[in-house]
């Protein structure tokens, strides 16, 4: 009651004020849900990649106890150091490391020097032969591995590297695809501009379109590191010597020869993956940027 003898009655809120206070909350709560979502899926697609580390650091008798011991009492960390020993995983690490840097220079080369002539040079046919190469993307990679292995055999290179790097520096056509459409979302008046001072051809592509390319090269390097980085399949059929292996073939060969030793698998599995999760980790930023100027611009 105020002083003049009135009961003081609190302001009334309008039907301005009540549908604010509505979508306030409906926001909140779907931000809430939208947030219970998105932690529930990282924990469950995360899980694997915990349990490896996990396994990697245990003892062989907590490695199938139930229920699972998610934090070992002692992490055994000589199951790095036996692994390591066990098979010549550095020169595994080092034929990856050679393999991946010449095809990731190559891809990138000959993808856009490709993608540069079908985006900016006018030829009889361009189109078509475009339209070709992008067939091309149709075949499985099973139908063309007999001829292709055949070819390599008659040339007696099987059991050499060049089976795994030469392909790479033909360029594929996903990448001149990607890169001739970012291309020809360049504007072609910095072209004329520089054919008016005197530049032909390569000097447009090194000086002007490679500049401004950088993020999908970016996209095309990464996504090549990976790929080369993980490749089962070719050094399985063309490598026969284990001085020759890959990675992925070596951690195969250990878990042939150590099929008991499960923690020291995992241990050389989490080795063997630490590249390629540092390397989207340091790019991710280039990566994602990348993947959206080329959706958006092709």
């Amino acid at each position: 009651m105020s002083a003049e003898g009135k009961v003081y009655a609190p302001p009334q809120r309008s039907q301005r004020d009540w549908t604010l206070l509505a979508y306030k909350t409906k926001f909140v709560a779907w931000r809430i849900l939208l947030y219970a979502v998105l932690i529930t899926g990282a924990i469950v697609f995360s899980m694997p990649l915990v349990w490896m580390i996990s396994t990697s650091l245990k003892p062989e008798h907590l490695v199938f106890v139930m229920p699972i011991v998610w934090i070992p009492p002692e992490p055994a960390w000589a199951n790095y150091v036996d692994a390591w020993k066990m098979l010549p995983f550095p020169t595994f690490y080092g034929n990856t490391i050679f393999i991946t840097t010449l095809n990731i220079i190559g891809l990138v080369l000959s993808s856009s020097l490709v993608a540069f002539g079908f985006a900016r040079v006018r030829f009889w046919g361009r189109d078509w032969i475009f339209i070709i190469l992008l067939a091309t993307m149709m075949l499985p990679p099973q139908v063309t591995l007999i001829p292709i292995y055949l070819f390599w055999s008659k040339l007696h290179l099987v059991n050499t590297f060049w089976p795994l790097i030469a392909p790479e520096w033909l360029t594929n056509a996903f990448n001149v695809f990607l890169l001739r459409q970012f291309f020809m979302s360049i504007n072609t008046e910095l072209d004329d501009a520089a054919r008016i001072d005197g530049a032909g051809w390569f000097t447009i592509y090194s000086r002007i379109l490679m500049p401004l390319s950088k993020p999908a090269l970016g996209v095309i390097a990464i996504m090549a590191f990976a790929w080369n980085w993980n490749n089962f399949l070719q050094p399985l059929i063309y490598l026969n010597e284990t001085k020759k292996f890959t990675i992925a073939i070596g951690l195969r060969l250990f878990e042939t020869q150590q099929s008991q030793r499960i923690a020291e698998t995992m241990a050389m599995t989490l080795v063997a993956i630490i590249p390629v999760l540092l390397v989207f980790y340091l790019a991710q930023a280039r990566f994602i940027r990348g993947i959206v100027i080329t959706g958006v611009k092709g």
